[in-house]
């Protein structure tokens, strides 16, 4: 009996022990499960302008961390290693596709977290001072394709006092925002362009995006993120359009969305491709502060 999962856009009809496009969701005896509920694979402290965040809490640190799988199928992924993979024990899938995972239950990561929250007088990074951690970031791969161990893990997280940061593609539903925003106090969210035929070039959905970004930047601090990749989405026409329906969700929510507008370098299967003249970042970036206070330049 196949069972619908609805945690993305895809709504993967599967029958049993079938994966969802996100390889990380599986029909197990008719129920879809979670298969990579705390299974790590990354995990760093990292500056938050890393994630990027520009305007939440600058000069601070945060414990990132990560799992494997993506319901996306960008051909620059820069986590590809991990997004695309299934963990390493499944014997179903190919040697290529494995990745190593360590199981970190959302106590134990809350309490890591907070440990380098006690610690913070070891870090003494340039322009970082000595803040030390703030909270967690879910990020690396798409970390609402295991958005059970973002909410349980986020939930301790806020109850110690610590702060909460989601790096997402912006594409899981309605319902499984609602489930995370009341615990989350910012996300960086990736716009990866602004033209429909391209999400679908990605396997993702432009409308969904947009409506979880206006949704969540009702709710906790939120920042855009652009890649500029030569031939798909660097038209300053498409800029122009992006940034003015920026500036429309501003108005409505009442509250600046700064967004990142980043360089492309070659990766994954897009390596045939030269990375974005610098030129062209700018003069997009240029081209979004006719409608937006806060633009931002990455990768430069």
């Amino acid at each position: 009996m196949e069972t619908v999962c609805t945690v993305c856009m895809h709504h993967c009809s599967l029958k049993p022990g079938q994966w969802g496009i996100c390889r990380a969701r599986k029909n197990e005896g008719g129920k879809i499960i979670c298969e990579n509920y705390g299974q790590v694979t990354s995990l760093a402290l990292d500056p938050i302008e890393k994630k990027p965040l520009g305007m939440f809490r600058q000069g601070s640190m945060i414990l990132s961390v990560g799992s494997y799988g993506c319901n996306l199928r960008c051909p620059f992924c820069q986590n590809h290693e991990i997004s695309m993979a299934y963990k390493k024990n499944d014997n179903a899938m190919e040697t290529s596709q494995r990745v190593e995972t360590v199981f970190v239950s959302p106590q134990a990561l809350a309490k890591e977290a907070l440990k380098y929250v006690q610690r913070a007088g070891e870090f003494k990074l340039p322009r970082h001072g000595s803040m030390g951690n703030i909270g967690v970031a879910f990020t690396y791969n798409e970390p609402l394709v295991g958005w059970e161990y973002v909410r349980d893990t986020a939930k301790l997280v806020k109850n110690m006092g610590m702060v909460n940061v989601l790096v997402t593609n912006g594409t899981a539903s309605r319902e499984v925002l609602e489930e995370i925003l009341p615990y989350m106090d910012a996300m960086n969210i990736d716009l990866k362009a602004f033209r429909e035929e391209t999400y679908r070039k990605y396997g993702g959905d432009l409308e969904t995006v947009k409506e979880f970004i206006v949704r969540a930047a009702a709710s906790c601090h939120v920042e855009l993120t652009t890649l500029i990749v030569p031939g798909e989405n660097d038209s300053v026409k498409e800029m122009e359009e992006e940034a003015r329906w920026i500036s429309s969700v501003e108005k409505s929510v009442g509250k600046k969305l700064p967004l990142h507008v980043t360089r492309f370098f070659p990766r994954y299967r897009m390596r045939d491709r030269e990375a974005t003249e610098v030129q062209r970042v700018y003069g997009l970036a240029q081209k979004a502060r006719e409608y937006l206070p806060y633009v931002f330049v990455g990768n430069c």
